[in-house]
């Protein structure tokens, strides 16, 4: 079970952070620094970070070698190795700088502490992915038994920014990947939520990426596909003839076409029902009112 005291509290007392990772606060309460050998320090098994970005790895390796790691790695003494608890960024890039040795400050915690710290210290830096991100966050909830406003207050979000990063886990992984390779946003994938069929969501996403929808665009073509399949169903329900609906739907197709915006015919039965038409703006009213008038 986890400690429902303040963690975070802990985790700022214990870390001050720093544009390129983070620093013990108060170094002489917590162990000085020591020059460790880079080989026998290894990355955190469970570190929720998959995906770091080259270029910017080299350009800290750059940095790195002209003024060398500022910030010492905090790790944990495993006996035969020493496991990252933060600073993955700034190992890897002394790898690549070819230092042999780091300086560490080494900590001993329980896992619970490790894993929590760890989580905490790459949420509250902003290095994760969406994704990443809401996987965190799922742990802490999973692991240690928290709430989502615990959660929130350990890693100074908001509680909605906690829900609302969870609920991207509800989509299909193609999707999540979408999301990791950055060919589409937050925005576009909550819209996208609605579509529970796993395989149309993936459909949908891809359709998105290549017609380089806007979110907005997104949550119309949603709202469309959503009111296209409850209108089939009320179309079986209402007995309609289905090779009505199939000429009805070409209809709404042909209207699409000629008005530029959305057209819906909402059939009650065989022979009546009513014609809908969407626009966004008084502009865009103005236009169909002005195309309409003009076919008189």
């Amino acid at each position: 079970m986890a400690k429902k005291g303040g963690l975070g509290k802990g985790l700022d007392s214990l870390i001050v952070k720093k544009e390129e990772g983070v620093v013990l606060a108060n170094p002489e309460e917590h162990g000085s620094p020591v020059e460790v050998d880079i080989n026998k320090i290894e990355p955190n098994k469970l570190q929720p970070r998959k995906n770091f970005d080259e270029d910017k790895l080299q350009e800290l390796s750059e940095n790195i070698k002209i003024h060398g790691i500022v910030n010492p790695l905090i790790v944990q003494d495993r006996g035969s190795y020493y496991e990252i608890i933060g600073g993955e960024r700034r190992w890897r890039a002394a790898r690549l700088a070819g230092f042999k040795k780091v300086p560490v400050i080494i900590k001993k915690l329980s896992e619970q502490e490790f894993v929590e710290i760890s989580l905490i210290d790459n949420i509250q830096r902003e290095q994760l992915n969406p994704i990443e991100e809401a996987m965190a966050f799922a742990r802490l909830i999973d692991e240690f038994k928290l709430k989502q406003d615990e959660v929130a207050e350990r890693v100074s979000k908001s509680r909605t920014t906690i829900t609302n990063a969870l609920r991207l886990l509800k989509l299909d992984r193609r999707v999540q990947d979408m999301i990791i390779d950055d060919k589409l946003s937050t925005g576009h994938a909550r819209a996208m939520l609605a579509i529970t069929d796993s395989e149309k969501q993936y459909e949908f996403a891809e359709r998105a990426f290549d017609e380089k929808m806007s979110v907005r665009d997104v949550e119309r073509e949603v709202k469309k596909l959503l009111n296209d399949k409850q209108g089939d169903k009320k179309a079986k329900a209402a007995g309609l003839d289905p090779q009505l609906v199939a000429i009805y739907q070409d209809t709404q197709e042909k209207l699409k076409s000629v008005l530029g915006t959305k057209v819906f015919i909402n059939a009650k039965d065989n022979k009546t029902g009513k014609l809908e038409i969407e626009y966004y703006s008084q502009d865009e009213l103005n236009r169909i009112v002005d195309l309409l008038e003009s076919i008189k």
